[in-house]
């Protein structure tokens, strides 16, 4: 990058975060604010506070720190300022509710815990963070979220007070978290488009109900197992005899599971849909959609005159088989921009530093991950400007051939002669499992 462009872009950034933290009441904090900007914004591996201050001019590593971890600035009304920008800018289709893990090493930080991660794909020692994001078809990104305590950390009062944990931040579940957020975003102004949610979520049917007394309209995914109702089935009341209790009306038939329902509309019910154009083509599937009565015990307590009917959506495979998984992001509208929502998890770790950031005591939860939302994000599918370290040399990227591939030749037979693998017969299109669905609901 040219000097010009250079200072161009640190005009820019400047602006940028003096309107954002404009909040803070002291300017040395703005400052400090606008400088950990900038360092995450330098290329380099490691974006905890002592390597960016060896790589800024004028990084100072304790000013930084107590920035970051103990200055008593308020961050709701920068988050406040974030989220507005970020949906103005966006101009989302929908809100992705979703959680990831931050791999960790000690067990100082806040909720750290031997838990699952997506991240790594198992169980390991992680802090995990559940977010809100807009996602519209060119980018997405997180409104705001919450740190996830585990159950674990609200015995262990010694590492609660070591880590500056206030005392009413306690062990609540991952959707209790999310509807706190969809509470406080409607708070601070913002529409709510359509959720979308994966089936850690769309599972918990007390999620589904307080989306439903929101009035939001959701599309969340749920397993196939799933108990439910047809449309057509309703409570039923025999008739009275004359004596004893009088029958109450009660759903007399017993549930059937989503695949049931499923198999039994048959794949002539099912429909072609292409949802977007990809590289090689239109990208498109099979998709049954059914109106289905959702059943549990705590439903059947608030409603009952007749549980409320949702959309069940699910994916016919093509030629039978397994049945692929259908995320709750592919019914809805603009697909692109929902499955973008991938990447922006490692982003947020990376140029947080979480993954390598030091044990410290932090009073407020993911306060470095609300500065570092500022910064663009890294990967691809969004744009970014990128301040080169000034010491830092050009590289030239070389492209690696890739490696041919060879396929195994095929067995011999006891005779000696080579033949060919039998061909599997033709599928009657009826799959042989069914591994998912979504539900959908919508008070428009």
């Amino acid at each position: 990058m040219k000097p010009a462009e250079l200072a161009q872009a640190r005009g820019r950034l400047v602006a940028f975060a003096a309107k954002m933290l404009a909040s803070l009441p002291r300017s040395d904090q703005r400052r400090r604010g606008e400088t950990y900007l900038r360092g995450l914004m330098l290329d380099g591996r490691r974006k905890s506070i002592e390597p960016m201050t060896a790589r800024l001019a004028d990084g100072d590593e304790q000013c930084l720190q107590q920035f970051v971890s103990q200055s008593p600035w308020e961050w709701p009304p920068v988050r406040e300022r974030l989220a507005t920008r970020m949906q103005e800018a966006i101009a989302p289709l929908a809100r992705i509710i979703d959680d990831t893990g931050f791999p960790k090493a000690g067990r100082c930080s806040v909720g750290v815990a031997r838990q699952y991660s997506g991240t790594l794909g198992k169980v390991g020692n992680c802090q995990i963070g559940v977010s809100v994001s807009a996602a519209s078809e060119a980018a997405c990104r997180p409104l705001t979220w919450r740190l996830f305590l585990p159950a674990g950390w609200g015995d262990d009062t010694v590492r609660c007070a070591k880590a500056h944990l206030p005392p009413e931040e306690r062990h609540r579940p991952k959707w209790q978290l999310a509807l706190e957020m969809l509470d406080e975003l409607r708070q601070w102004g913002l529409g709510p488009p359509a959720l979308v949610a994966d089936a850690g979520y769309g599972e918990i049917t007390a999620f589904r109900a307080a989306l439903e007394e929101r009035e939001l309209a959701y599309v969340v995914e749920v397993k196939a197992a799933t108990s439910v109702y047809g449309k057509d089935v309703l409570p039923e009341r025999p008739a009275w005899r004359g004596s004893g209790r009088p029958p109450q009306a009660r759903y007399r038939r017993p549930p059937a599971s989503l695949r049931a329902l499923a198999l039994a509309a048959g794949s002539a019910a099912a429909c072609q849909v292409a949802w977007r154009e990809g590289s090689r083509g239109p990208m498109a599937a099979r998709f049954l959609a059914l109106r289905v009565r959702p059943e549990s015990v705590g439903l059947r307590r608030a409603h009952p005159e007749a549980l409320p009917l949702a959309w069940l959506l699910c994916q016919w495979p093509e030629g039978g088989g397994r049945a692929e998984q259908v995320p709750a992001r592919q019914p809805a509208r603009g697909g692109d921009a929902l499955r973008a929502g991938a990447p922006r998890h490692a982003a947020l770790a990376h140029r947080a530093g979480l993954p390598r950031a030091q044990g410290r005591p932090r009073p407020r939860s993911l306060r470095g991950a609300l500065v570092s939302r500022l910064a663009p994000p890294r990967h691809a599918g969004l744009c970014r400007i990128r301040l080169p370290h000034p010491a830092a040399p050009r590289l030239k990227k070389r492209m690696r051939r890739p490696e041919p591939v060879r396929r195994p030749a095929p067995a011999a037979a006891a005779d000696g002669l080579l033949r060919p693998a039998p061909a599997r017969p033709a599928d009657a299109g009826c799959p042989a499992r069914l591994s998912s669905c979504t539900l959908g609901h919508d008070h428009t």
